[in-house]
């Protein structure tokens, strides 16, 4: 009767919660156990729905960018004019000293409602005369029978680009004037940009330039889209004023935008894309954008001095290559076209030639041969 009423206390134990605790623990455990498989599952579930959604929102952006371009010309505009990527920045144009010695301001307006900003560096032999002088000064100088460079700029950047606050300085300490100008829309300068726009940009300094300079050489000097842009002002000038520009210097040159971005790095995503040609490249000419400088120099007859690095990654040399080819043939004299190329061992890239220091002298000596 002990032994049974022992076994029967334990029994009435259980329900003081000891015993209680045990199972029901060992319960939530199972039941915790059963329920960590559909729960990872779960969670995994929504990682692989998230992905999905995200690798399909993805692809509805992708696919629908041309259309959007299609239908929208001006937005290709802003890929192609990169003024709003105006670096570096937070600069005071007004104080070019910061990034070059002996270097002033200027701000001219070609039509109302456009002012554009244009750095003149001084040649180097004039430097030391020039200390204290005031813009006037520095217009006059322009007619010290040093050549003067008119450099018109890639799509990117500013006029305080470091390569291009490079080339000024190499090209100035060889003697150069060199006038850095930004196009309406870049930098300080008010407007929008436009192909149109700055043809008129750039016919307005070189008349201000010619109308000071006396019988110094006059050089238009473009880079990349600069190149499109120096083309066409001198077929302008030629056509409409009679006017032979001294020399044009294109330095890693194209020949038209739509060629240029077929082969465009940021274009790669799209050469494949089902109406590349009809969404992309062909929107080029309705959003006013041509650039056509295989047309240009055709008919110029200015002496033509053509660079490019052949490990240039914006625009393969075969664009320089084949500009020189339709400029040579078309020229009537022909020891004025010339195409010089650097090896990719440089690594001058798409914007450093001037860090070849043979640069000015491969300059001199092109004038030299055509005077």
């Amino acid at each position: 009767m002990k032994r049974r009423s022992e076994r029967g206390g334990e029994a009435a134990a259980r329900p003081d919660g000891s015993q209680g605790k045990g199972i029901g623990a060992t319960s939530a455990a199972a039941a915790a156990g059963a329920l960590q498989p559909a729960a990872g599952g779960l969670l995994g579930y929504l990682q692989k729905f998230k992905i999905r959604r995200l690798l399909l929102d993805l692809f509805i952006l992708y696919a629908s960018f041309p259309f959007v371009i299609r239908l929208f010309p001006s937005l290709l505009q802003k890929f192609v004019f990169l003024s709003f990527l105006s670096f570096p920045f937070g600069v005071d144009f007004q104080k070019p000293e910061v990034y070059l010695n002996h270097t002033v301001s200027i701000y001219l307006t070609p039509e109302p409602g456009v002012t554009y900003g244009v750095w003149h560096a001084l040649p180097d032999s004039r430097r030391k005369e020039a200390e204290g002088e005031d813009r006037s000064w520095h217009e006059e100088a322009l007619a010290d029978d040093n050549p003067i460079i008119i450099y018109l700029h890639g799509n990117g950047g500013n006029r305080a680009t470091s390569h291009r606050v490079q080339f000024a300085k190499v090209m100035s300490d060889a003697d150069f004037h060199v006038l850095a100008v930004d196009y309406r829309g870049y930098a300080d300068s008010t407007g929008e940009p436009s192909e149109t726009g700055f043809t008129t940009d750039i016919l307005f300094l070189y008349h201000w330039v010619k109308a000071r300079s006396g019988n110094s050489t006059v050089i238009l000097w473009g880079h990349s889209l600069g190149t499109g842009i120096a083309t066409n002002v001198a077929r302008v000038l030629k056509e409409k004023e009679g006017v032979i520009v001294d020399a044009l210097v294109l330095e890693a040159p194209f020949t038209n935008i739509r060629d240029a971005a077929a082969t465009f790095p940021l274009t790669t995503i799209y050469r494949n894309f089902p109406g590349f040609e009809y969404l992309i490249l062909d929107t080029m000419a309705r959003g006013g954008m041509y650039f056509y400088s295989d047309r240009n120099v055709q008919v110029l007859s200015s002496p033509i001095l053509m660079l490019h690095s052949e490990d240039d990654g914006m625009i393969p040399i075969e664009h320089g290559k084949k500009l020189f080819e339709i400029a040579h043939n078309a020229s009537q004299k022909k020891d004025t076209i010339r195409f010089i190329s650097f090896p990719a061992s440089k690594e001058y890239g798409h914007d450093h030639l001037s860090s070849n220091p043979e640069l000015p002298n491969i300059v001199k000596d092109f004038l030299q041969s055509v005077q």
